[in-house]
């Protein structure tokens, strides 16, 4: 994308958002997101986008590693799927160079009954099937310690693994997937333990379905806001700017809390505020 430089006042007093385009140069946001809710969302910033004369492009990926990628090889202009935890590692991990463009939501992490409906149950034997990659195992393993069926070693954090359980207050079985694969398991197992997408993906509501979740003024919530991200350098992009502006618009705000019965809820920070 180009830097653009005309400005469209109309939409930038609707949006506040102020953005520039001239004709004939390429005014294209490509962007890879997963398909709930960050792709779903993108779709309602098309029609903003359009009337600051941009064209935002969306594909839909089913995993956590090819979104990254294709923003650092530079085939995509960002993504839209992810939480600064991840974010993180994935760079420590893969020697990418990707960073936060803009903090869009967050999505209240939950345990949601399988064989058992409700916690008050839970009993020895049990088995608890929770997400397998690094921070958003330890978000799950953080939320059962909160509802005192583990505790963890001292400072383990957001690096938790199951090895840094030193006691359970109930003798379970903690199973490790990959997080696309822990909803389906429900049927299997006494209990699960969600990422916000994937359990909306599987028709749950946080509200009416989550035995538990986070709560909206928790640390992990304000920790595990989901991004735009883009590879180092290209933030200060006016197309970036323009497309996170959109999504942190009032439109899409509302959009997001009318659509996803407390499962998104959009994210404020400082800056927001002011």
């Amino acid at each position: 994308m180009k830097k653009l430089t005309a400005v469209l006042a109309t939409s930038a007093l609707v949006l506040g958002v102020c953005s520039t385009a001239f004709a004939g140069e390429d005014t294209t946001i490509t962007v890879a997101a997963s398909i709930t809710p960050h792709a779903e969302i993108l779709e309602q910033a098309k029609p903003l986008l359009e009337e600051l004369g941009y064209t935002l492009e969306v594909q839909i990926f089913d995993d956590y590693i090819i979104p990254n990628e294709v923003v650092e090889s530079g085939e995509f202009d960002a993504n839209y799927f992810q939480h600064i935890p991840y974010l993180d590692s994935f760079n420590t991990d893969r020697g990418t160079h990707l960073v936060n463009a803009g903090g869009i939501h967050y999505e209240p992490f939950g345990i949601y009954a399988g064989q058992k409906d409700s916690l008050e149950d839970i009993a020895d034997g049990d088995t608890i099937a929770v997400p397998n990659d690094t921070t958003n195992e330890a978000r799950a393993l953080l939320l059962l310690q909160d509802n005192g069926i583990i505790t963890l070693k001292e400072g383990a954090g957001l690096e938790a693994t199951i090895n840094d359980i030193v006691e359970k207050q109930y003798d379970v079985e903690i199973v490790e997937l990959a997080a696309e694969q822990v909803a389906r398991m429900a049927p299997d197992v006494s209990y699960i333990v969600l990422n916000g997408n994937y359990a909306l993906e599987a028709g749950y509501s946080v509200a009416q379905d989550a035995l538990v979740h986070e709560t909206s003024d928790s640390e992990a919530a304000k920790t595990y806001v989901n991004v735009i991200a883009v590879k180092e350098g290209n933030e200060e992009n006016e197309g970036i700017k323009a497309l996170v502006q959109v999504l942190k618009s009032d439109a899409i705000k509302d959009y997001i809390n009318e659509t996803y019965d407390g499962a998104v809820i959009p994210f404020e920070d400082e800056a927001d505020a002011e």
